[in-house]
């Protein structure tokens, strides 16, 4: 069952603040011509005007890819039949994490902002990802990811 709502910040030990009282999830959604779902994130956001991942806070005893998928439908109008989950990759502070929930869009659908928090949404090829102004959390873990998502046998510059 899932519980309160997790809209609020958390402050680290050192004073850096985190959205979402019980921890935060993403989507990264693949389309089938290699390609990944991204958001521009509005300017009075945290880190406003980079791009980053459809996703937010989780609710009390929400699973991260329910939250993932939810916050993905809200923000971007991500269709949640359009998706298979592949794997989900954490970042845990201990009090505070986040987790990028990966899966493939079946069909390439076409995203909807439907709410403030975006600026635009764009399928970016896999390999333009990096050239990106990125939210700074998202910019640190694109490597990784990209190289879990690149086909085998496919070196990382093309």
């Amino acid at each position: 069952m899932v519980g309160a709502n997790g809209d609020a910040w958390v402050e680290g030990p050192g004073g850096e603040r985190y959205w979402g009282r019980f921890g935060a999830a993403g989507l990264l959604a693949l389309s089938p011509d290699a390609e990944i779902l991204l958001q521009h994130r509005a300017v009075w956001s945290h880190f406003g005007g980079t791009w980053g991942l459809p996703g937010g806070a989780r609710h009390e005893g929400e699973s991260a890819v329910d939250a993932a998928v939810r916050e993905a439908r809200e923000e971007a109008g991500v269709p949640p039949e359009a998706l298979a989950v592949r794997f989900t990759s954490v970042l845990d502070l201990g009090y505070w994490s986040y987790t990028t929930v990966v899966a493939d869009a079946l069909v390439r659908f076409e995203p909807v902002v439907s709410d403030p928090e975006s600026i635009e949404l764009r399928w970016v090829p896999l390999d333009e990802v990096g050239g990106m102004p990125l939210h700074p959390r998202f910019s640190e873990s694109w490597p990784r990811l990209a190289e879990q998502l690149r086909p085998r046998g496919i070196p990382a510059d093309g």
